[in-house]
């Protein structure tokens, strides 16, 4: 008998559970000591691929930990490096022994370079830069040496700060051309007559009135004056960063060490101090506030993991997952906070806020790299945008289906309160009553969920078989398979997927493949996570514990592997039909994370083949066709080139005219992507009726679907997935017609 019972607590991107060994004690006083000795082993008794810590995994732990610590190369000399080296293959020693001495040594060794450093960043900043000089600078820090002196160390903060300062010279500046070009007083008022200036932070010069002459209107500044503002303005910002680097405890510094241990084992085990566990367990509920975007801390930088569907940084379309917010500006104040290197505790709480106040975001846009100010108003984050919804899609007088599933979501007390599988159910009974005629899912951007509702909503679309295969160290191998013979939807379906759908989706967009039952539309491959983690509360695997919250570790503990035997680890799921997107190029999948658990394969489960469809090989080629001769998506595979090519890019002119020339270039260059954008189909959209009922009184949810339903028509995605049905209509019908012929 199947252990099915356990795939009510499985969870693929995260799962809650608790242990206690008993075997052995952790009586070390020394809380750090406790940690390291704590971790290292639930770490080798509970990972499903534990590593051996030998000299090795001590040389990894290393060069991790100082890329973490001072990934530009901007605080330690080659002298530092050259006194730490002397640790590369001791660290496993160490971490055995439970001694802390490099992880003392370094740790005391960058507050003593910070010191050093803001004195030297002053110095620099004290001082004028020559914009015209032709030099430039190479952001390549993996490549380049550490410095040997001051003087080498001064040059290399020059640089990085000259470079800084010229980008906010060049807005500036740009800001100042527009404005002469334009005709002052009488462009750009506001209700009161007054001139507004894109200088000031709240965008108004003075009270004269905009009739009287330009010159008493707008004194536009110097060279000279537009270079002290962007250089006081960085020294401010440098300040604040070092101001909250100060703040930085020696435990901050320790969790960094531990995670560079961790990471060592694959790159989703990972320690969670105690602040970082509340974190979690706000994330487990569902219920987020403020700009509706969790944030995690990469180095120096707070970086958007993910934009919360229907949250108010979703409704503005203008921030996105691997951006780095950069500075956090209140709406009643007049200058924003620089939040690198800032805890995240802190800069979540500048940035989080009541409902109906604005706060201004710089944000560093990861494709291109480019600095921009969002202002977003904060709201409370309905949880109901993060849910399944639908629509109905007419095209020829046919009418199909959409679903879009964020997540596998599910209550973790009570799984049938409300989930992904009972969600989705209900929206394919709704949509049958409105004369579906084929089925698109939406699976794009979905990072993964509860295990349990990609087995119940696999088991909407098959009689009966097995889903998904799990492999654990402890328990070896189990088939988790549908049992219920009832299928709510038999007619065609698509799944949509791009390279951002992760374990979850990867199952069930696989199994759907195996059986022939989908065909998958989307990028070359998915995410490629075929792993399962646990989270550990660590205070409850010491029989008494005295010395303070000791956070959770979360634990990579199982592999899944699809009906057919392979594993989605690494390889993802390749589309039947593969078309390009934004993310084509870009190094965005788990085989590009580093320590990976191999792609592997067991035996493949036994299961049956839909037979539901008919020419299935040919409803593929046509796509493939189709999409090859698609001038929109050729022309989006070419901006992914583009875009490619400019995040590759490591030089970068400090001279104004460099840098003004390169910025024209790339702005000239991006005008023939504009057409993506202009993008129509013929679909048309509506919503179903109960949503339509729901409107009267909830005009933020129409808002929302109306929004919604705009995107869509422009997708070019969702339109071949429903060109894709209506060929697997056509044959159907075809075939019916031979039968009765027959």
């Amino acid at each position: 008998m199947r252990r099915n019972s356990k795939i009510l607590v499985l969870v693929l991107l995260m799962a809650a559970a608790s242990c206690s060994f008993t075997t052995k004690s952790f009586d070390d006083p020394d809380k750090d000591k406790l940690l390291i000795d704590l971790i290292t082993y639930v770490l080798q008794r509970g990972h499903y691929d534990a590593k051996a810590i030998d000299d090795s995994f001590s040389e990894e732990v290393y060069n991790d930990y100082l890329n973490a610590i001072d990934p530009l190369k901007r605080f330690f000399y080659a002298e530092d490096i050259k006194e730490f080296s002397a640790y590369e293959d001791k660290i496993d020693d160490q971490i055995k022994n439970k001694e802390l001495s490099f992880f003392n040594l370094t740790h005391t060794r960058l507050q003593e370079r910070m010191t050093e450093v803001r004195g030297i960043y002053k110095e620099i900043l004290a001082e004028p830069f020559d914009f015209s000089v032709k030099e430039d600078i190479n952001t390549n820090y993996e490549e380049i040496e550490y410095v040997n002196s001051r003087e080498e160390l001064k040059e290399r903060w020059r640089k990085q700060l000259k470079f800084s300062a010229l980008g906010n010279y060049y807005d500036k500046k740009q800001d100042q051309i527009s404005n002469k070009t334009s005709k002052a007083g009488i462009t750009d008022e506001d209700e009161d007559g007054n001139l507004r200036d894109p200088l000031s932070p709240h965008g108004q010069v003075s009270a004269t009135p905009a009739s009287e002459e330009t010159d008493s209107i707008q004194k536009f500044k110097t060279d000279a004056e537009l270079e002290k503002e962007a250089r006081e303005s960085l020294l401010t910002s440098m300040d604040e960063y070092f101001d909250f680097s100060e703040e930085l405890e020696r435990k901050d510094y320790f969790t960094v060490y531990i995670n560079a241990i961790v990471e060592e084992f694959d790159p989703h085990t990972s320690y969670f101090a105690p602040q970082d566990k509340d974190r979690f367990d706000i994330a487990m509920s569902g219920k987020l506030e403020g700009i509706g975007a969790r944030l995690q801390k990469k180095g120096d930088n707070i970086t958007i993991m993910e934009v919360i569907s229907g949250g108010p940084a979703w409704l503005s379309d203008k921030v996105g997952e691997g951006d780095i917010i950069l500075k956090v500006k209140q709406e009643d104040e007049e200058n924003a906070v620089s939040i690198v290197g800032m805890r995240l505790d802190d800069a979540v709480n500048l940035i989080k806020g009541p409902k109906g106040t604005k706060v201004t975001l710089t944000v560093k846009k990861k494709v291109l790299g480019n600095i921009e100010d969002v202002t977003i108003t904060r709201d409370v984050v309905e949880l109901e945008e993060t849910y399944a919804k639908s629509a109905l899609v007419e095209k020829n007088d046919r009418v199909y289906g959409l679903i879009n599933l964020p997540k596998f979501y599910f209550n973790m007390e009570n799984y049938n309160e409300r989930n992904a599988a009972s969600d989705v159910k209900q929206e394919i009974i709704r949509l049958k009553k409105q004369g579906m005629e084929g089925l698109v899912l939406d699976l794009r951007n979905n990072g993964g969920g509860s295990l349990k509702t990609v087995v119940d909503i696999a088991g909407l679309f098959i009689e009966k078989g097995p889903i998904v295969q799990i492999k654990s160290k402890q328990d070896g191998k189990e088939i988790l398979e549908d049992t219920d013979s009832n299928i709510v939807w038999d007619g065609p379906l698509v799944i949509l997927v791009n390279e951002l759908s992760a374990s979850a989706s990867e199952i069930l967009a696989a199994a759907m493949q195996d059986y022939k039952r989908a065909i998958i539309i989307g990028s070359k491959q998915t995410y490629g996570k075929g792993t399962v983690q646990n989270v550990i509360d660590l205070n409850k695997t010491v029989r008494s514990n005295e010395y303070g919250d000791l956070g959770a570790l979360k634990l990579t503990t199982q592999k899944f592997y699809r009906v057919n035997g392979g594993s989605t680890q690494l390889e993802g799921v390749k589309s039947d039909v593969v078309v390009p997107d934004r993310y084509s190029f870009i190094e965005i999948g788990e085989r590009d994370n580093e320590n990976p658990l191999p792609w592997d394969q067991i035996e493949a489960a036994k299961y049956k083949i839909w037979d539901g469809y008919i020419d299935y090989n040919q409803t593929i080629e046509n796509s493939k066709k189709r999409m090859a001769n698609s001038e929109q998506l050729n022309l989006i595979s070419e901006n992914a080139k583009w875009v490619k090519e400019k995040s590759d890019e490591e030089v970068y002119p400090l001279s104004y005219e460099g840098y003004n020339n390169q910025r024209n270039l790339s702005q000239e260059e991006a005008k023939r992507f504009e057409a993506i954008s202009d993008y129509t189909t013929n679909l048309t959209y509506e919503s179903l009726p109960y949503e339509l009922d729901l409107y009267v009184k909830d005009t933020i949810l129409k808002e929302k679907r109306t929004r919604w339903h705009k995107s869509l028509s422009s997708d070019v995605y969702v339109e071949e997935a429903v060109n894709v049905l209506e060929d697997i209509k056509v044959n159907n019908i075809k075939k019916a017609k031979v039968a009765v012929k027959n």
